[in-house]
């Protein structure tokens, strides 16, 4: 752990905890909960986050050094989120690595299924995906995530659209989900 810390550029520590907090408070929009679908449970809280992540960084795909940077230190920080967030939930230190693996495992999947779907710009497609991950018990009783899609499809656009200058600075905040 504190040799990954050797890599990591001093400067960026305060950009990449404002720009984190933007992510996360973007994931947090009570509308999301209230009217989009999303369960409001640590796993559905864990699911938005991922996904509000996950268009960050297909904005930062195409930022220079700096912004892909940043993007990278905000991936290790949700990641050192989640570790310590699974740690308060009382997961033993045996247990912590293999549930790590898990939910990394979860959000490259989430990565793959949720770009396809918005490089083909295929709302229909993103909706079947949030649909089952994040009611995946639910099966076809799980609500319609059209809704959320045509948000995230909407954030992505706002991103998109900022200047180079507001990935690099940690400002890039998601559009109100109401």
């Amino acid at each position: 752990m504190i040799f990954g810390l050797f890599g990591k550029k001093a400067g960026n520590r305060v950009i990449v905890e404002r720009q984190y907090a933007e992510l996360t408070n973007g994931a947090r929009q009570p509308a999301l909960y209230e009217t989009l679908g999303v369960p409001d449970t640590v796993m559905g809280r864990f699911e938005m986050i991922a996904a509000m992540l996950i268009v960050y960084f297909r904005r930062t795909r195409t930022s220079g050094r700096s912004g892909q940077e940043i993007a990278q230190e905000i991936i290790d920080a949700f990641f050192e989120d989640m570790d310590h967030s699974i740690r308060e939930l009382g997961v033993g230190d045996v247990a912590v690595p293999k549930r790590m693996k898990k939910f990394a495992g979860m959000f490259y999947g989430r990565l793959e299924s949720y770009a396809k779907a918005m490089d083909d710009s295929d709302l229909q497609a993103l909706a079947e995906a949030l649909k089952r991950n994040m009611h995946p018990e639910a099966g076809d009783d799980a609500p319609d995530m059209a809704g959320l899609a045509s948000y995230l499809m909407r954030v992505e656009a706002v991103f998109s659209a900022l200047p180079e200058e507001d990935v690099e600075h940690g400002r890039v905040a998601p559009p109100p989900a109401a």
